[in-house]
């Protein structure tokens, strides 16, 4: 497999060290970068688009969970942290695993095979096409109140307008995010999303049925029973893109 390009975030230069030792211990793992607060990680992750970063939680200014809010397409995720009160936390953010500092060098090996298995899977080794689409594995971060998730494109089966936000329909889950309709539809795949109507994006692989509706126009019924009315405009759209 190709070298897994790995950015570590970490405010302690000790502790950057410290994983720079275990990541040599692991030739498939390639250090591409380093950063000791948010700012500077946003900016190397959107420039060397890693697959991999191990991010500290706690830091100063800005914590790991900011970082992930700011990313649009988020990288496969290990923690790092001295405080283990943030292990549960750190779950509901779907992280591929979690490690206490200081990390044992067997943890780290077990915490190296996950990443191996999940990105041998071919999940994240996909490139980004250069109109920089997100892709059906792509994940993003969603955080509303005091809870967060790390949802894969692919999972989420309807984008909804509800006032100056957008709310995310995944598994049980509907979230609100503080994006337009129009900023997430520039960067979902569009073999996989149709904009149904002004205030609704519908992914086409959680649609349970097509039926005709009125003046001309469709009514998509989803699996999770969510009708979804699909303008005339877009019912012929529809029509010619599935060839009904």
């Amino acid at each position: 497999m190709n070298a897994i390009k790995t950015i570590i975030v970490e405010d302690s230069r000790l502790a950057r060290n410290e994983l720079k030792e275990l990541i040599k211990m692991h030739p498939e793992l390639e250090v591409i970068g380093e950063a000791e607060n948010v700012d500077t990680a946003y900016k190397l992750i959107n420039e060397l688009k890693p697959h991999l970063i191990f991010l500290d939680i706690n830091m100063p200014e800005k914590d790991g969970f900011e970082l992930l809010e700011m990313l649009d397409d988020v990288p496969v995720t290990v923690f790092t942290t001295a405080f283990d009160e943030y292990a549960i936390k750190s779950f509901e953010y779907n992280a591929l695993d979690y490690l206490l500092k200081p990390i044992n060098e067997k943890r780290f090996g077990d915490a190296v095979q996950k990443i191996k298995d999940k990105i041998n899977s071919g999940e994240e080794e996909q490139e980004q096409t250069v109109n920089s689409y997100l892709l059906e594995e792509s994940q993003i971060f969603i955080k509303d109140g005091e809870k967060c998730w790390l949802v894969k494109i692919g999972e989420i089966g309807l984008f909804e307008i509800v006032g100056n936000y957008t709310r995310v329909y995944f598994r049980d889950d509907k979230p609100l995010i503080y994006k337009s309709l129009n900023q997430i539809e520039e960067r979902l795949p569009q073999s996989l999303f149709f904009r149904a109507n002004r205030q609704q994006i519908i992914n086409l692989k959680y649609i349970k049925s097509v039926d005709n509706w009125f003046n001309g126009k469709l009514k998509a019924t989803m699996q999770n029973g969510t009708e979804v009315e699909i303008s005339r405009r877009q019912s012929s759209l529809f029509k010619d893109m599935l060839s009904l």
